[in-house]
């Protein structure tokens, strides 16, 4: 299942319109807030149709899952935006977030808690607003470029110690890219130990490099220890094979369509997470020319200034 798709969803007393983009879109928000109205208006729609007196318009069927029989009850279900609520309790388990890999689902999880073994974005990070008897889903975290806390970056900051997420090519990559100059570059070795990075750092202005695409469950914790440490900066691109294919060093046609509407070409069956989609795109268009990609080890090519520099111009606000 690829594309966007939109669900309208009412019954006499509210309406939720939303679109969801790609195969996990997570809905958060404290009690009250109408996530569980809306699986359950969902549910009642599939049950029953125009008799439980809720219309629904979407061109993928919705409907929920839940109950002890989930995943014999998933296998039969293909090409569905299917909505799941937070009090089932298979939903945090590696059997679930296997069953989501190899399914040609999107799903839309109803959770207050990070589901760590889920590659979900920061960009479908949602909760509901209400306007009236209106309904629509708000973005929680906002998508490329975000530093976190009250204070106004209106200024490019200039780093003392950058932490990126990724241990290979990345890391790599930006490793070298500071040799001469004034801060210091090292690998967290994975997006759970992010924070535990953070922590233990004492410099000033740390921007945080991490895999957008892939990031979401890490966001609450991390969010609140920024609150206490303000000069820390989160950059989350989609991933740093996306920073390259979005610098425009690579051509190839078609491309830009795809990065302007990535969910129009990722199936999700065959890619748990966009970044895997833009490092197997990232190889493929690569593949016998002079900027050959690979994931493992960075091609020195990457490292010469006129590439690199157009590399880190797409992060904003920056200073290398």
């Amino acid at each position: 299942m690829k594309g966007s798709h939109r669900v309208i969803i009412s019954n006499a007393n509210v309406k939720y319109d939303f679109t969801i983009r790609r195969n996990i879109t997570i809905l958060k928000g404290d009690s009250a807030t109408g996530k569980t109205t809306l699986v359950e208006m969902i549910s009642e729609f599939y049950e029953a149709g125009t008799d439980s007196g809720i219309e629904l318009s979407c061109d993928r069927p919705c409907r929920t899952l839940g109950g002890k029989d989930w995943k014999i009850i998933l296998t039969a279900i293909h090409e569905t935006i299917v909505f799941i609520d937070e009090d089932n309790a298979f939903l945090p388990t590696n059997d679930f977030a296997e069953a989501v890999r190899e399914s040609d689902n999107y799903y839309v999880l109803v959770t207050r808690e990070g589901l760590p073994n889920l590659p979900y974005s920061i960009e479908e990070i949602y909760g509901i607003r209400h306007s009236g008897k209106y309904a629509g889903l708000k973005q929680v975290y906002h998508e490329f470029y975000h530093i976190y806390g009250k204070m106004d970056y209106s200024e490019a900051i200039q780093p003392e110690h950058v932490i990126t997420e990724d241990s290979n090519a990345g890391f790599e990559f930006f490793k070298n890219y500071s040799n001469g100059k004034n801060y210091t570059v090292v690998s967290a070795g994975g997006k759970s130990n992010i924070f535990s990075e953070i922590q233990k750092c004492r410099a000033k202005n740390i921007p945080v490099i991490a895999d957008g695409a892939a990031f979401g469950s890490e966001m609450d914790r991390v969010i609140k220890l920024t609150g206490k440490i303000p000069h820390v900066s989160l950059y989350l691109p989609e991933s740093f094979e996306w920073l390259i294919l979005k610098s425009g060093i690579v051509k190839d046609k078609g491309l830009s369509d795809t990065l302007n509407a990535p969910e129009d070409y990722i199936e999700s069956s065959l890619y748990f997470s966009w970044e895997r989609f833009f490092t197997s795109l990232l190889v493929k268009i690569t593949t016998g020319s002079y900027l050959k990609y690979s994931k493992k080890k960075l091609n020195p090519i990457y490292l010469r200034e006129e590439i690199a520099s157009k590399i880190t111009a797409v992060i904003e606000n920056i200073k290398s």
